[in-house]
């Protein structure tokens, strides 16, 4: 733990050197906290009207504990909601009562439902690389 900190903190240390900033400093604390204490909780929110923007969801979600990062999902070609999105909290205390209290309820017009987020299966090279059709089986 101590090796993971001190990682941390040579990250933080260069990206400040190099590019000064403070935007910076708040996303690498933001997700060195959720990967390296591994206390933080991703909820998944389904049903989000296409009006809703990543504000209104993180205010919406921040009655219930810190959220730390609100983001909605949106279609690469057309900019627009998918209709669904991820709450991150400090606590998982947090997005547990937040789960009772938000899942079911209305948000901008529309019920909401809210679960834990599973860990994603996505692939991120973009498409996947056709490797050709099958070997023809072999006769043993």
């Amino acid at each position: 733990m101590a090796a993971l900190r001190k990682l941390a903190n040579n990250i933080i240390l260069s990206d400040l050197r190099k590019f000064n900033s403070s935007i910076i400093l708040a996303s690498t604390c933001s997700s060195l906290f959720i990967s390296c204490r591994g206390i933080a909780s991703k909820l998944f929110v389904g049903g989000i009207s296409f009006h809703t923007t990543e504000e209104g969801l993180s205010e919406a979600f921040s009655q219930y504990g810190q959220v730390i990062e609100a983001k909605i999902v949106t279609d690469r070609v057309s900019d627009r909601s998918k209709g669904f999105g991820f709450v991150t909290y400090a606590a998982e205390d947090e997005a547990e009562n937040a789960i009772k209290e938000m899942n079911g309820k209305p948000l901008n017009g529309r019920a909401i439902f809210v679960d834990y987020a599973k860990p994603g299966s996505h692939f991120r090279g973009g498409m996947p690389i056709a490797r050709g059709p099958p070997e023809p089986a072999s006769e043993n």
